[in-house]
């Protein structure tokens, strides 16, 4: 019989596919860029035996997929889930500020093949792998999330990424898979001092030196948070910014204001985008058994490729590797 945990020999039903999400549809959005990064620097190195490539990254990413699928309780289950990845091209944020993220290194050697073969693994999965030229992943997320809410579904985003706690609602969750942790309304606020739906304004503030946000010099998270708190929103705040008692903290807000308006353009997440790969088609179905277990024994991945195979209740001698195969198999009831 088909396992769903080491010690659960009871399988877990699969998920409700409906083509349409609606109430009581829970949609899962992978930010898949910044998990690669967050677990090439967790995992420790893991080389594939037979020519030494390092494979840590694609393996954390499939065990993240595997755990969504299949390892989540039955009552919080994706019905729709995709990956949703970067793409390596201009956005609208570097015409407006050419700066942005400029100063970001490249990554690093071992892991850029990497990119490849996790898109591999995420159709390997029969998942949508979803990139958009003139957008991040961010705004693809932001714009599937108005879409989910706006037809009474909840929604997911798989990530710990603080750009994306502005979509966070009472609706809308984050969740980290390496901590196994959800983020919500009372998370942001603790991070951020506001509301989800203040986190623009104090990011605008505050800056951001990873992303090469500018913000305003001198001001942080804390002070940004009490200011918003105190004036509503960064607009308000630069126009009465003449009233700020503490004279340095005018100064810079007078003298930073319109750093602060472009930073805010440059957090604001474009939730409006008119996506290649429509809501709908993101339902969850049910993966070819065989072509995953062919990816997962050319990347060496034993312990996954039996668990799946077990699962799947198929003796994995019976299948060869294969780093895409479209194999035809019977289904894996996920």
């Amino acid at each position: 019989m088909p396992i769903t945990s080491e010690t659960d020999a009871t399988p877990a039903p699969k998920p409700v596919a409906a083509a349409a999400p609606g109430k009581g549809d829970h949609v899962f959005l992978v930010d898949g860029s910044s998990y690669i990064f967050r677990a090439y620097h967790a995992l420790p190195p893991l080389n594939r035996k037979s020519d030494g490539l390092q494979v840590n990254a694609v393996l954390g990413f499939c065990n993240m997929l595997w755990k969504l699928m299949r390892d989540m309780p039955a009552d919080n289950r994706p019905t729709h889930l995709a990956i949703i990845f970067d793409k390596s091209e201009v956005t609208f944020r570097n015409k407006l500020y050419p700066d942005y993220k400029a100063h970001r290194p490249p990554a690093p050697d071992d892991l850029i093949p990497q990119f490849a073969l996790i898109r591999e693994a995420v159709r390997a999965f029969d998942l949508p792998c979803i990139e958009q030229g003139g957008f991040e992943a961010d705004d693809l997320i932001a714009t599937y999330v108005r879409d989910a809410s706006a037809r009474g579904a909840t929604a997911t985003i798989v990530s710990s990424d603080k750009d994306l706690m502005q979509l966070v609602t009472d609706k809308v969750t984050m969740y980290d898979t390496m901590k196994d942790k959800r983020l919500g309304v009372p998370e942001v606020f603790e991070k951020f001092g506001v509301t989800p739906d203040k986190v623009v304004e104090v990011q605008a503030l505050a800056g951001d030196s990873v992303d090469n946000v500018p913000g305003v010099p001198g001001i942080g998270i804390k002070t940004a948070a009490q200011l918003i708190n105190e004036y509503g929103d960064l607009e308000t705040l630069l126009t009465r910014a003449s009233e700020i008692k503490q004279p340095k903290r005018r100064e810079s807000l007078i003298e930073h204001a319109e750093k602060a308006r472009i930073s805010r353009q440059l957090v604001l997440l474009d939730d409006k985008v008119a996506l290649d790969v429509p809501l709908d088609d993101l339902a969850v179905h049910e993966p070819d058994a065989r072509k995953l277990i062919a990816f997962l024994k050319f990347m060496e991945f034993s312990t996954l490729t039996r668990r799946v195979a077990e699962y799947a209740q198929i003796d994995v001698a019976d299948v060869a590797a294969d780093s895409g195969a479209a194999l035809s198999s019977p289904s894996l009831a996920l």
